[in-house]
């Protein structure tokens, strides 16, 4: 089932997680997008470590609209260099990744 994924992207708030659902959601770059809030995260950044409260976009889309997802996340989100991982799904509802694989441009399950 490697033609769908799971793509995880941290944003600075609500406000712009919800922006950034919108649009992916509107180019039909993600059939569906959930928003965590509440994430804590801590990093490395400019040689500190950091940390910060976030909310966490994750994104169910098709392998191939990846580059697309991380362009349109690239160009809307406010981090110099936003958090965008693709993770695949190996294993699931068909009815689901059937939905999620027509909402998102393709017409069948391989």
């Amino acid at each position: 089932m490697s033609e769908v994924v799971c793509v995880l992207v941290t944003a600075s708030g609500l406000e712009e997680a919800r922006k950034l659902a919108r649009v992916l959601l509107s180019e039909h770059l993600a059939a569906c997008v959930n928003l965590v809030e509440g994430v804590e995260s801590h990093y490395w950044w400019e040689g500190r470590i950091e940390a910060s409260k976030e909310v966490l976009l994750v994104i169910k889309t098709r392998a191939a609209l990846v580059e697309d997802v991380v362009a349109c996340v690239r160009r809307e989100h406010s981090y110099s260099v936003p958090e965008v991982v693709a993770l695949p799904i190996v294993s699931g509802n068909a009815d689901y990744l059937r939905w999620l694989l027509v909402e998102t441009g393709a017409s069948r399950l391989t």
